[in-house]
């Protein structure tokens, strides 16, 4: 179908979408109205505007993603903006409006350098910010991460990531366990910066230690840590117990077991999860190879390995795939899967009054599913990524 028509009401561009069943932060709203006017969600008032009838069709929330490194043959860690926005554009079709760009390992240097690129990318309004995982992780739970590249969390190294993306670092994964890290994570937390626990050996003790020094995010809960045993509860306990924590998923059914996901909701409840894709720059591709960081990765029927050793390198994921699995799998309720994936992640990241639901007086940020939850159109700050195509 075309574009809807929009009119001119006292300067104003504005465009209605009716009849769609709208979920809002207190339910869902059956045959409801979404109006939009320059570019942000607006009160729904009498006045001259395009219509859209989305009857039979679902409007949520843009999705917001606090972890991904890459997508359509693209990475965040080439240090190219090119290939940064090959990224963004990549999930952007698929519904995730709003993006934290995450690096790999590598030398400081390198990392500084493509922090300086990406910093450039969050001032002119294509990334939220920037995510720091590795260099500062355990070498026994480094997964695709080089080994040879780790370092302990020294606070004058973590000052100096901080210093090359300018005031754009949302958020940095360490293992707490190592020499520096309590103090890491007490200058992350003093610098507005989330400081995640992930890619760690730590005990449970440990964790609790870095919760209180001011750790509030679990970097993909389970996954390169040590698992939840009866007599060693390790960090999966500790961070899933306490309520100042957020738990990234990655809910592609080869990261997580359903039963595990089950238990997580159970534990932390809603309000704590965030699904996230941990993306390669396979995502959106096709199998084949493809680099991550200075490492190669294979990809096969979707899944991605390190071409040496094998483990799994991140995801192809993306975060309309997400959502039609945790809600026709999972059997999660479209709410709960709306606040793991735009709720949550807008309001740790610190974007709640402007992203992350749908509200009057925020940015126009929406997406549009068919009635199998299948992605069927993209909007961002009013404007169509993907028109709706009604035949």
């Amino acid at each position: 179908m075309t574009e809807p028509k929009t009119a001119q009401t006292k300067g104003a561009r504005r465009t209605v979408l009716t009849g769609a069943r709208v979920v809002l932060p207190d339910g869902v709203a059956e045959g409801g109205r979404v109006t939009v006017e320059d570019g942000r969600i607006a009160a729904d008032v009498p006045g001259e505007a395009g219509t859209l009838d989305l009857t039979g069709y679902w409007i949520v929330p843009g999705f917001v993603d606090m972890h991904v490194h890459g997508g359509g043959g693209a990475s965040f860690s080439s240090g190219s903006a090119e290939e940064a926005l090959e990224v963004v554009a990549t999930h952007r079709a698929h519904g995730t409006t709003t993006m934290v760009a995450s690096t790999v390992t590598g030398h400081l240097d390198d990392l500084a350098r493509q922090a300086g690129v990406l910093s450039e990318l969050v001032e002119q309004g294509d990334l939220a910010g920037v995510h720091f995982e590795g260099p500062f992780i355990a070498r026994s739970r480094c997964g695709a991460h080089d080994p040879d590249l780790l370092r302990d969390p020294d606070p004058a190294d973590v000052r100096k990531l901080l210093d090359a993306a300018r005031g754009t670092a949302r958020m940095v994964t360490l293992a707490p366990e190592l020499p520096g890290g309590l103090d890491s994570v007490r200058l992350l937390a003093d610098h507005g910066v989330i400081a995640a626990v992930g890619h760690t050996d730590a005990t449970y003790e440990e964790t609790l230690k870095a919760v209180e020094a001011g750790a509030t995010v679990a970097t993909h809960l389970f996954n390169a840590m040590p698992s939840l045993l009866h007599r060693t509860p390790g960090p999966v306990a500790a961070l899933l117990e306490d309520d100042r924590v957020t738990v990234e998923l990655i809910n592609d059914g080869t990261h997580l077991h359903p039963a595990v996901l089950e238990l997580a909701f159970a534990r932390a409840g809603a309000g704590r999860v965030a699904f996230v894709t941990d993306a390669m720059g396979a995502a959106g591709m096709g199998d084949g190879v493809y680099p991550l960081g200075p490492l190669q990765v294979e990809v096969t029927g979707g899944v991605a390995r390190l071409v040496e050793g094998g483990s799994i390198a991140g995801s192809t994921l993306t975060l309309d795939t997400v959502l039609r699995r945790a809600v026709t799998v999972d059997g999660l309720p479209i709410h709960e899967a709306v606040m793991a994936l735009s709720t949550n992640p807008a309001r740790l990241l610190g974007l709640a009054d402007r992203v992350g639901s749908i509200e009057a007086g925020k940015d126009a940020d929406l997406v549009v599913l068919d009635d199998r939850y299948r992605l069927a159109g993209v909007m961002r700050r009013g404007e169509w990524v993907v028109r709706p195509d009604m035949g």
